[in-house]
C-alpha cells in the first residue's frame, strides 16, 4: 500500500501567496488543506487542485477565532507542514493620525492569527517527526518605512515569533522557516491596504520593471519547504531586482 501523501495546511488561501503555495505544494506531492474566510473561494481552489490530479480539502477558517482554530486542530493527529500566510495591510497613514483600528486588526491577523494557528497545530506537526513551521513575514518587519508604521509593528512580530519559537523548540523534529518577500504584486494586497482604491494601489508598483508575483513567492516557500528535513532555511529575504530596500525602488517613470 502506497503511503499516505503529507499534509500542508495554507492559511489565507484564497488567493494571491497562499493560493500559490497551494497550488506548488500540491504538485509538490503534499496533500494541502485550504483554510481561509471566504469558503467559495478555498472551495473553488480546492476543485481545481482536485482536477489537476492532487489532493486538496477547503475549511472555512477565521485565524483570529481562537475556538474555531482549536476545532480545526483536532482533525489532525499528525501534519507536515503549516505555512502561515494569513496576514495583511491596512492604510498607509503616519504613525501621528494613524487608526488604532487599523494597527489592531493588523496585529490580530498578522501575530494573533499567526500565533493561534501554531499553537494548535504544533503537537501535529512534532507528532509527525518531522514537521515544518512556514511563516511568511515580509521585508517589512525588518526594516521600517514612512507611513508603514502599524504593518511594519506586526510583521516585527511576526518575525520575532518565527525567531522565539526557533530557540524554544530546537531539538524537536520541527522546522521554522521564515520567508520574508518584499515588493510584491498581488490582485489584494495594495487594493485592500488602501480600501479599494485601485488608482492609489496602482501607484505602489508604477514604474517598477517585474516586481515578484504571487508565484515567485511560493516558488520560493515550497524550495524551503522542500528542502532535506536537517536543513532549515531559517530566514530568506526575496525582492525583486528593482527593489534595494524598502525604501530605494528603481521606477521608470
Amino acid at each position: 500500500m502506497a503511503a499516505a501523501s503529507p499534509i500542508a495546511v495554507i492559511t489565507g488561501a484564497s488567493s494571491g501567496i497562499g493560493a500559490a503555495t497551494a497550488r506548488q505544494l500540491a504538485a509538490a506531492g503534499f496533500r494541502v488543506v485550504l483554510t481561509a474566510r471566504r469558503k467559495d473561494r478555498i472551495e473553488a481552489l480546492a476543485a481545481e487542485i482536485t482536477e489537476a490530479g492532487h489532493e486538496a480539502t477547503a475549511y472555512a477558517l477565521d485565524v483570529t477565532d481562537r475556538a474555531a482554530v482549536d476545532e480545526f486542530a483536532t482533525a489532525f493527529r499528525t501534519l507536515a507542514v503549516l505555512v502561515n500566510n494569513a496576514g495583511g495591510a491596512l492604510g498607509a497613514d503616519p504613525v501621528a493620525t494613524g487608526d488604532p483600528a487599523d494597527w489592531r486588526q493588523m496585529y490580530e491577523t498578522n501575530v494573533i492569527g499567526t500565533l493561534n494557528v501554531t499553537q494548535a497545530l504544533l503537537p501535529a506537526l512534532t507528532a509527525s517527526g518531522n514537521g515544518t513551521v512556514v511563516i511568511l513575514s515580509s521585508t517589512a518587519g525588518l526594516s521600517t518605512y514612512e507611513g508603514g508604521g502599524g504593518y511594519v509593528a506586526a510583521k516585527h512580530g511576526e518575525h520575532v515569533l518565527a525567531e522565539t519559537l526557533r530557540l524554544e523548540i530546537v531539538g524537536t523534529p520541527v522546522r521554522v522557516i521564515e520567508v520574508a518577500p518584499g515588493m510584491v504584486k498581488t490582485e489584494e494586497f495594495a487594493t485592500t491596504r488602501f480600501r479599494g482604491d485601485t488608482e492609489k494601489a496602482a501607484k505602489v508598483y508604477a514604474g517598477v520593471d517585474a516586481p515578484l508575483t504571487a508565484d515567485d513567492v511560493a516558488d520560493t516557500i515550497t524550495w524551503a519547504i522542500t528542502r532535506p528535513s536537517h536543513v532549515n532555511i531559517d530566514l530568506l529575504v526575496v525582492r525583486p531586482r528593482a527593489q534595494a530596500s524598502n525604501s530605494k525602488v528603481h521606477r521608470t517613470v
